[in-house]
């Protein structure tokens, strides 16, 4: 296909303070590839950037998010539409093929890189954040060092999107390490919510709880898994769980709301020697009484960040067809209304679930 020579990118010059422009087609240099971006999703992780939030950037401390002149947007798709023979033998593509890219650009020399812990890179490049422009755009450079895998072209480019979250949802699963006989809470049914319940239908728990104070939201958490729900703003959450469990409470707790509540809620809701896991992106810090970590329950605390290694799952799993992508993924945007996005994403009141910005239409 003929690329043209410019594109039009949204581009973050700071805090708040995003625009539509035009820009270059990238170069791709000797070893890279371009794509034509055909969906990229937007996260809460791109409203906290874009409200100016600081990050911990590994050895180069805290700094803000929102790194100027970089195009915005991490939950990517695309089409290969040009790359150096180098760029295509390395990523094991060709050009037509549609490509998902983990967000993480590895730099494959610090000590998590040659240990295989590559989402835990010490420099910690991201596409949308740091160093390397994003999905916001019509086009899109992709180097060697980043990490791409083929993606049916049959499938909607919004859901294909969808195996960004996904794939980090079923990274905070396998860090559950969810057993046969767990009674397992998870909090929130949004995006990474629905993807932790529908990872852990695949481990087969003997039940799935999920809370959220949305209804709807609920009712589509049946649907990918769920065994129970339970709305938090009308319903007694933890009393249900305990009586579930014989008063002991669940075994395994996913925190996925992105609220200080969620985690003492999981505190309170877990038994002794239970697990607790944290996949979210808080606007606010939270405290906790660490008493109850360890003198009342001694429980395990697990993070998550990315999805190392969940890729091919996370593919495997929305190209089967068995979730409801259609009602995950709510709302799509073109480039122009990427502000809509944004604010969409940032109404805590929405019936929003996956909010994208389709760069093509």
């Amino acid at each position: 296909m003929t690329v043209p020579t410019e594109m039009r990118a949204v581009v973050c010059h700071g805090p708040e303070n995003y625009s539509l422009e035009t820009r270059p087609v990238p170069d791709i240099g000797d070893d890279g590839l371009l794509i034509q971006v055909e969906s990229v999703g937007v996260c809460a992780s791109d409203l906290k950037c874009y409200h100016g939030a600081e990050k911990f950037w590994g050895g180069g401390g805290r700094a803000q998010w929102a790194q100027e002149e970089v195009i915005p947007g991490h939950e990517i798709t695309g089409t290969v539409v040009r790359g150096t023979d180098a760029g295509l033998e390395h990523h094991g593509v060709a050009v037509g093929d549609r490509i998902v890219i983990e967000q993480i650009v590895p730099c494959g020399t610090c000590r998590y890189c040659k240990r295989g812990e590559y989402w835990m890179c010490g420099p910690h490049d991201m596409f949308g954040f740091r160093n390397f422009d994003g999905g916001m755009a019509e086009y899109m450079y992709v180097p060697t060092r980043a990490l791409v895998h083929k993606i049916s072209s049959e499938i909607k480019p919004e859901h294909a999107a969808y195996a960004e979250p996904l794939s980090c949802a079923l990274h905070a699963v396998e860090r559950a390490d969810l057993r046969f006989e767990d009674t397992l809470v998870v909090a929130g049914a949004g995006p990474i919510g629905l993807g932790v319940i529908a990872g852990a239908r695949q481990k087969n728990p003997l039940r799935i709880i999920a809370l959220d104070m949305d209804d709807d939201k609920l009712a589509l958490a049946k649907k990918v898994g769920a065994d129970l729900t339970v709305n938090v703003k009308t319903e007694d959450a933890p009393a249900i769980v305990r009586e579930l469990t014989d008063g002991y409470g669940a075994d395994v707790y996913i925190e996925a709301t992105g609220h200080p509540s969620g985690v003492t809620q999981g505190l309170d809701m877990l038994r002794k020697l239970g697990r607790f896991v944290e996949y979210s992106v808080f606007g606010s810090e939270t405290s906790v009484d660490w008493s109850i970590i360890s003198d009342d329950k001694e429980l395990d605390v697990y993070g998550a960040h990315l999805g190392p290694y969940t890729w091919p799952a996370a593919i495997k799993l929305i190209e089967s067809g068995v979730l409801p992508l259609d009602e995950i993924c709510t709302d799509q945007f073109p480039l122009a209304q990427f502000q809509d996005a944004l604010d969409l994403v940032g109404d805590s009141e929405g019936a929003s679930v996956k909010v994208s910005i389709l760069p093509q239409q």
